[in-house]
């Protein structure tokens, strides 16, 4: 039984250790304040339409995806063609009915540029 409690005590104490060095090395994320974001317009917008600049409109918000585009599991043709352009279908059915997952609706907050102007 003393074994037990010991063993116990050691996995709480480095559970404990391991919550406390996961949240000094870990940063804390910023929420971006989405009244103060700019208003992206449709013409804005489809500047952004190539590998060196990829911004899409997704459910009303603009994303940055340019630093993502070599991330993406995908080959790069996928992902080109919804660059400068409203992409929603794109995230929601994955060109062929399936929707991402909910990880990668999260990454999207990482990518935040600003509103759609034109939704």
């Amino acid at each position: 039984m003393k074994k037990l409690t010991f063993t116990a005590f050691v996995a709480f104490c480095t559970f404990i250790a391991t919550v406390l060095a996961l949240s000094v090395l870990v940063p804390e994320r910023v929420v971006a304040d989405h009244d103060k974001l700019p208003a992206i317009s449709a013409d804005e917008l489809a500047e952004h339409d190539h590998e060196a600049s990829c911004w899409m409109a997704i459910e009303g918000k603009v994303y940055d995806l340019t630093d993502y585009l070599p991330l993406h599991p995908t080959p790069l043709s996928i992902m080109l063609p919804w660059c400068g352009r409203e992409a929603t279908e794109g995230m929601r059915t994955k060109g062929y009915g399936r929707d991402h997952s909910p990880a990668a609706w999260a990454m999207l907050d990482d990518y935040l540029v600003g509103t759609y102007a034109d939704e």
